[in-house]
C-alpha cells in the first residue's frame, strides 16, 4: 500500500481490506472490490511450509490484486476486449513492485524466462492471438500469457519510450480522466499521446497484432573505426509473414574486448522493417550489446562468436545481457549436442566456473547463470533451426551437460556451498533468499559427485522448506531420493499445500522411462483429488511440462493425459482447457508423435457434451495441423 502511494500516488479508498483463502480455486486470485479472493497457495505461508519462491510469489500476487483496486476496479474495462489493459498494466505494476522489494536485475531475468517459455510458445503455435483479440468463443480461454505478460511488456515499452517523468504524468492523466470509468486501450493510449505529444498509432499494433517480432542484427566494420549496425524486423504469426512493422525500443551499448564499455548506453527505436546505426571514431571493433534489459519482447538473432558471448557473460555491465549471453551459449551447445553429438564445450564450462566464483555478483543472479533452458525450449530452438526435435535425445543432452558441469566445478562446489550458508532465524528477504537459491543450485551439482551425502545431511537438518525441498529435489534428480521422498510424505501428509509440492516433484524429477507409470500411480494415491485444481495441476501440469516423459514415442503419455482431461472436463472445464494446451506444439515433432497427439485430441473432441472451454482450445490446436 505504501509503495503504491509513493510510486503511483494511489491511496486505498476503503477502511477495510478483506481477503479470503480458498483451497479449491482455479485461478491464483481475484480482485473483487474490497474483497480479494486467493487460492490458498497464493496467500498462506510459513517458513516451515513455504519456500523463498513461495514467499516472493505470494508477495507479488497480493500486490497484483491490491493494485487492481485502481487499475481494474476504480478504472475498469469497457468490455472483455480491453482485458489486456487492466491485466497488462497491473502485471507491470506488480513487476515494478517486486523489482523494488528484491533484485531488479534478477526479477527482469525471471520475467523474461517466463515470457519466452510461455508467451513466445503461444505466439509460435496454433494458439497465437493478439493481446487484444478481435473475437472469442469463451473468455476464460483468454486469461493467457499473451494477455498478461505480453500486455505488461507493452506497458514497459511505453515507459521506456516516454521516460520516467512522462510515464508518471501520463498515468496521472489516465487516473484523473477515467477514475470511475469503464475504459479502453484507446483511452489509455490517448493519455500517453497527449503527454508525449506524439502519435502512437503504429505502436498500438503491439495490442492488435499477434506474433513475436524477430530482429536480425548484422554489422559492417571499417578499418577507419566505423561500425555500421543493420537491423531488420520480421513478424510471422497466424499463417502470415507480412505483418506491418512494430515500434521496437532497443537499448544498446558497445563493449570492448577487454570487457570495458566503449560507448554509453543509447536508445534506438526501430519502427521500420529495416534501419541502420553508424558509430564512428572507434579504435577497435567492439562487441554490440543490444536489447539491454530485455527492452522489447523480441527474438534476437545476432552473429556473435562464442568468444564474444563469453566476454559479454564475463563483463557486460547490463545484468540481463550478461545472463542472456550465457543462456545463448548453453542453448546453442545443447542443440549441437543433440544434432551433432558435440561434447560439452570447455569454453562454456570455464565461463561458468568464472561466473559462479565471482563474489561481486548477486548470488540469485549466479543461480540463474547455472540454470538451463527447459527441455521444451530446447525443442523449440531445434524446431526453429529446421530440425525435428527428439525428446529423448534432448533429455540425454541436458543430463550429459549437467553432469559435465558438476565434474568441471567439483573442486569448488563444497566451498561455494559452504559460503552460501545463512545464519540466524529464517527470513525470506532478498539477500538470504538469493544465497539459498545459489546453495540449492550448487547442491544439485554436488549431489552428482558425492552420491547425495551433502543433500541427505541437509534434508535431515533443514529448518525451512526452501532447504528441505532443495535437498529432496537434488536427491530425486540424481536418483538418491527414495527414502527422503517417503520421509517427506510422512512428515507433511496432513498439509495439502506442502503435499502439492511433493506430488509435483515426483513427476517433474522422474526418469522419462518411468514418468507415465509414476503419474498413473500418483493418480491412484489416496490423497489425489481430481476435484482439487491445485492437486490436479501438481500432477498433470508437471506431467505436461516433462517433455521426455510426456512425449514418449509409444504415445502412452498422450493417451494418459487425454484420459484424465476427459474425466476432468465435466467437473472443471477451465482447468481442462488450460492443461490441454500441452498438445499445442504437436506440429514440431516427428510424424509418428504428431499422429498420436492428433489421435488423442480427436478423442477429446469426440467426447459427448464436451465443454465450450475445452472444445475451443482443441479445435484451434487441430486446425493448425
Amino acid at each position: 500500500m505504501t509503495w503504491d502511494e509513493q510510486t503511483y500516488g494511489r491511496e486505498y479508498d476503503l477502511d477495510i481490506f478483506n481477503i479470503v483463502a480458498v483451497d479449491d480455486f482455479n485461478m491464483g486470485a481475484m480482485e473483487n472490490k474490497g474483497l480479494n479472493i486467493f487460492n490458498s497457495s497464493c496467500v498462506l505461508a510459513s517458513p516451515e511450509t513455504s519456500t523463498d519462491a513461495d514467499f516472493e510469489r505470494i508477495e507479488a500476487i497480493i500486490a497484483h490484486e491490491y493494485f487492481h483496486n485502481w487499475t481494474g476496479n476504480r478504472i475498469t474495462c469497457r468490455d472483455w476486449f480491453q482485458l489486456c489493459l487492466k491485466e497488462g498494466l497491473t502485471v507491470y505494476r506488480d513487476q515494478q513492485f517486486t523489482s523494488d522489494m528484491r533484485s531488479a536485475p534478477v526479477k527482469r531475468i525471471d520475467d523474461a524466462i517466463t515470457l519466452r517459455a510461455a508467451q513466445f510458445r503461444e505466439d509460435a503455435g496454433p494458439l497465437a492471438h493478439p493481446p487484444r483479440p478481435s473475437s472469442f468463443s469463451e473468455i476464460n480461454n483468454f486469461y493467457t500469457s499473451t494477455v498478461y505478460e505480453k500486455g505488461a511488456e507493452i506497458i514497459g515499452m511505453l515507459h521506456t519510450l516516454a521516460g520516467d517523468a512522462v510515464y508518471k504524468a501520463a498515468l496521472d492523466l489516465y487516473f484523473d480522466r477515467h477514475d470511475g470509468d469503464a475504459a479502453t486501450i484507446e483511452n489509455f493510449r490517448a493519455c500517453f499521446e497527449a503527454v508525449m505529444d506524439t502519435d502512437l498509432t503504429q505502436f498500438a499494433r503491439w495490442w492488435t497484432d499477434p506474433g513475436t517480432p524477430h530482429v536480425t542484427v548484422t554489422e559492417d566494420w571499417n578499418d577507419n573505426g566505423t561500425l555500421t549496425i543493420h537491423l531488420a524486423q520480421t513478424i510471422r504469426a497466424a499463417g502470415r509473414d507480412d505483418w506491418p512493422a512494430r515500434v521496437i525500443p532497443l537499448r544498446y551499448a558497445l563493449i570492448g574486448r577487454d570487457g570495458c564499455k566503449v560507448q554509453a548506453e543509447q536508445l534506438f527505436v526501430l519502427d521500420a522493417s529495416g534501419a541502420s546505426i553508424t558509430v564512428t571514431g572507434l579504435a577497435d571493433r567492439p562487441i554490440l550489446s543490444i536489447n539491454r534489459g530485455f527492452t522489447a519482447p523480441i527474438i534476437l538473432t545476432q552473429p556473435l562468436s562464442n568468444a564474444d558471448r563469453a566476454i559479454l557473460l564475463g563483463h557486460d555491465s547490463d545484468p540481463f545481457n550478461r545472463w542472456d549471453a550465457g543462456r545463448v551459449l548453453v542453448s546453442e551447445l545443447l542443440c549441437r549436442m543433440v544434432t551433432d553429438g558435440t561434447p560439452p564445450d570447455t569454453a562454456y564450462l570455464d565461463a561458468m566456473l568464472t561466473a559462479v566464483r565471482d563474489n561481486t555478483l548477486d548470488p540469485a543472479f549466479r543461480a540463474f547463470l547455472l540454470s538451463f533452458p527447459s527441455q521444451g525450449e530446447t525443442a523449440q530452438s531445434l524446431h526453429s533451426a529446421g530440425h525435428v526435435p527428439d525428446p529423448d535425445a534432448i533429455h540425454l543432452a541436458h543430463q550429459t551437460l549437467k553432469h559435465a558441469l558438476a565434474l568441471h566445478l567439483q573442486d569448488h562446489l563444497a566451498s561455494l556451498y559452504a559460503a552460501m550458508s545463512v545464519s540466524g532465524p529464517y527470513s525470506p528477504d532478498a539477500i538470504s533468499a538469493g544465497k539459498r537459491s545459489l546453495a540449492n543450485a550448487i547442491l544439485g551439482l554436488l549431489t552428482r559427485v558425492d552420491a547425495g551425502k551433502q543433500a541427505t545431511a541437509l534434508f535431515e537438518t533443514a529448518d525451512n522448506m526452501t532447504q528441505q525441498i532443495g535437498a529432496l529435489s537434488a536427491l530425486l534428480w540424481n536418483g538418491h531420493g527414495e527414502k527422503a521422498s517417503a520421509d517427506f510424505a510422512a512428515q507433511w501428509r496432513d498439509d495439502r499445500l506442502v503435499m502439492d509440492k511433493w506430488f509435483g516433484l515426483q513427476v517433474a524429477l522422474s526418469a522419462p522411462e518411468n514418468t507415465v507409470a509414476i503419474v498413473k500411480k500418483l493418480s491412484q494415491h489416496p490423497d489425489f483429488n481430481l476435484k482439487n485444481p491445485n492437486r490436479f495441476r501438481a500432477v498433470f501440469g508437471a506431467f505436461s511440462r516433462h517433455a521426455a516423459g510426456f512425449h514418449r514415442a509409444d504415445g502412452s503419455g498422450y493417451e494418459l493425459l487425454a484420459d484424465w482431461l476427459i474425466k476432468l472436463d465435466p467437473i472443471n472445464p477451465q482447468t481442462t482447457a488450460r492443461v490441454v494446451t500441452a498438445f499445442d506444439s504437436f506440429r514440431r515433432y516427428d510424424t509418428d508423435r504428431q499422429a498420436k497427439m492428433r489421435a488423442a485430441l480427436d478423442r477429446i473432441a469426440a467426447t459427448p457434451n464436451l465443454s465450450r472451454d475445452t472444445m475451443e482450445m482443441v479445435t484451434r490446436i487441430l486446425a493448425s495441423g
